[in-house]
């Protein structure tokens, strides 16, 4: 197996150097060599050097010089320490210096592969740690995101990677994944952060209010326009303006939109006055836009304009490891809502959390932790406080695939719980009410739900 990586071989004995040269070769080693330390540095400065094999007792320079010159010059540098028998406690010195290693003369070629490897191998593992930290800290650096790595790790590095250009992002995923909250990071970690986030919803507005929103208008442009005002693309000079739902966006409007990502101008409602925009646009989306260009909703122009960068968000149940983390950040953004007290789920209502499937998403979380901060008679948050959404779809999960050939207790159960849970909802998770809706005794109710939990830890 060939060694990666360039090693400088420093060796003032030219029959010696030789025969180290030839054999790193052999084994597809790049390497480059030097009588003497003040040549092996003179080359430093100018070649890439992964490790250094070196002597320690040389004139002009010794090794241990030479490698104190070496890490004060490039750390990251391995140096490995040639000397003979009797100068073995001047090689040990070195390793407390930095040395990655010291070999014997004479040398054993079998030794100098194995040390040289493993320092090689170490470099790069230090490198790659290095890249990882790095990578982590840029996710880290970006505001108001949580998550624990996993599916969402890529996404937030390439996050991180697209922020400081100028290129347009488009970002899609469903409804609730924090599509907005990235483009908000994607903003924060840009140049243009001291500028103004402006956010405008394609899908809220009828055409011609869109057009007056984005471009904005002209005195008597239209009946109700009676003073000049900017849109939103003036408003965000500077910064970044965020399209969201932009696969709703009309063909009318995509058509004027196209137009100002090309020449960077616009126009306003009324006016034939062309305006210069200084706006790095982020655009979102729950369409599948190349299927919309496929049935001719959506120009393909306008969307290779806005995708030069596109960015998928992760669902939630895909990111089940980050909800632990999520549910935290929440209960301590919304503390207030349990007025001011401390709380926490237990953790059959975590394990419910994670294995429910959340189709709203980050947001749908949010929603659910809000509510049990709000509802929860304790301190503790558990399985009774989970709303029937969560401890309906549980049920699914276990219980709705009877198919015909189920007992008829097995159906009558099924529709028990069904029956309980839409109760709960309509109640807003009030047992005494919910109790009373469903003709029953709250205690009975109690009954069944404290045996409805045993039957899921019981699946678990």
């Amino acid at each position: 197996m060939s060694l990666d990586g360039r090693v400088l071989i420093v060796e003032d004995d030219a029959a010696q150097r030789e025969m180290l040269v030839g054999f790193l070769r052999d084994l597809g080693v790049e390497t480059e060599e030097a009588e003497d330390g003040r040549q092996a540095l003179d080359l430093m400065s100018s070649q890439l050097i992964d490790l250094v094999v070196t002597d320690l007792r040389m004139p002009k320079m010794e090794g241990s010089e030479l490698l104190r010159e070496i890490k004060s010059l490039n750390p990251e540098v391995g140096v490995v320490l040639v000397t003979a028998f009797g100068t073995v406690q001047g090689a040990v010195e070195s390793l407390q210096a930095g040395a990655c290693d010291y070999l014997l003369k004479p040398l054993d070629l079998d030794e100098v592969e194995h040390v040289l490897r493993r320092c090689l191998e170490e470099r790069q593992l230090r490198r790659e740690n290095r890249e990882l930290k790095q990578r982590l800290g840029e996710i880290e650096s970006l505001p108001g995101i949580v998550t624990a790595g996993g599916a969402m790790a890529e996404t937030l590095s390439k996050v991180a990677r697209v922020a400081p250009s100028n290129v347009s992002v488009l970002l899609m995923g469903e409804s609730g994944t924090g599509k907005e909250l990235v483009a908000r990071a994607i903003h924060a970690a840009s140049p243009r952060a001291d500028g103004p986030f402006v956010a405008v919803n394609a899908a809220a507005l009828s055409p011609t209010l869109l057009e007056s929103e984005l471009f904005g208008h002209e005195r008597g442009a239209f009946t109700g326009a009676d003073r000049t005002r900017a849109g939103r693309f003036e408003s965000a000079e500077g910064g970044t303006l965020f399209l969201d739902e932009i696969g709703d966006l009309p063909s009318e409007i995509q058509v004027n939109l196209l137009r100002v990502l090309q020449e960077r101008t616009i126009e306003r409602v009324g006016s034939n006055r062309s305006i210069p925009v200084d706006v790095r646009v982020v655009a979102a989306t729950h369409h599948d836009l190349p299927a919309r260009m496929q049935e001719g909703e959506f120009r393909e122009d306008l969307y290779y304009r806005l995708a030069v960068v596109t960015i998928e968000l992760p669902p939630l149940r895909l990111r089940r490891s980050d909800i632990p983390a999520l549910v935290d950040h929440f209960l301590g953004k919304h503390a207030d809502a349990a007025g001011g007290g401390t709380k926490s789920f237990s953790r059959e209502a975590m394990d419910l959390l994670v294995r429910y499937d959340f189709p709203g998403n980050v947001r749908e979380l949010e929603n659910i932790v809000q509510r049990c901060l709000v509802l929860a008679r304790g301190e503790l948050i558990s399985i009774d406080d989970l709303p029937a959404s969560v401890l309906g779809a549980t049920q699914q999960s276990s219980g709705a695939d009877l198919g015909s050939d189920a007992s008829l207790p097995a159906r009558i159960a099924a529709l028990e719980r069904t029956a309980i849970d839409e109760a709960l909802e309509s109640e807003d998770g009030n047992q005494t009410r919910a109790a009373s809706r469903l003709g029953i005794s709250e205690r009975a109710l109690r009954y069944k739900l404290a045996k409805y939990r045993q039957d899921l830890e019981d699946d678990s």
